[in-house]
């Protein structure tokens, strides 16, 4: 069981780095803090660019900056691949698609517990 990660950890990395929400807000090219407040406080999510903006401000992976959000896709990939998996073994494939259905079935249990960067990480 993993532990429960923080939606993001922005606020955590920001106070570490001892910015402020308005000079992160610069460095993003942003008019002012209220929108770095936003997505510290999870009422927005930041567009891809301005995540990766972050990692590259702060030096941590957006894996790591957004932990929570992360594990909680991977819990939801997690259930959809034992699903695709079922509706595969339950199929009958036609002849021309066996080698396929194996490979992907094959595929899918390398799966089952990913290899992922940051996965056991901590804050330090």
């Amino acid at each position: 069981m993993t532990a429960h990660r923080l939606e993001n950890y922005l606020r955590t990395y920001r106070k570490k780095a001892g910015l402020s929400q308005r000079e992160v807000a610069f460095l993003l090219g942003i008019e002012d803090g209220a929108q770095i407040s936003r997505y510290e406080k999870r009422r927005r999510l930041p567009p891809l660019e301005t995540a990766l903006a972050c990692e590259a401000i702060f030096g941590i992976p957006i894996s790591e900056l957004f932990a929570g959000m992360r594990q909680s896709v991977a819990n939801d990939i997690k259930k959809r691949r034992l699903q695709l998996r079922s509706k595969l073994q339950a199929s009958s494939p036609k002849a021309s698609t066996v080698l396929a259905t194996a490979h992907k079935l094959r595929w899918l249990a390398d799966r089952k517990d990913p290899l992922v960067a940051n996965k056991n990480s901590t804050l330090s």
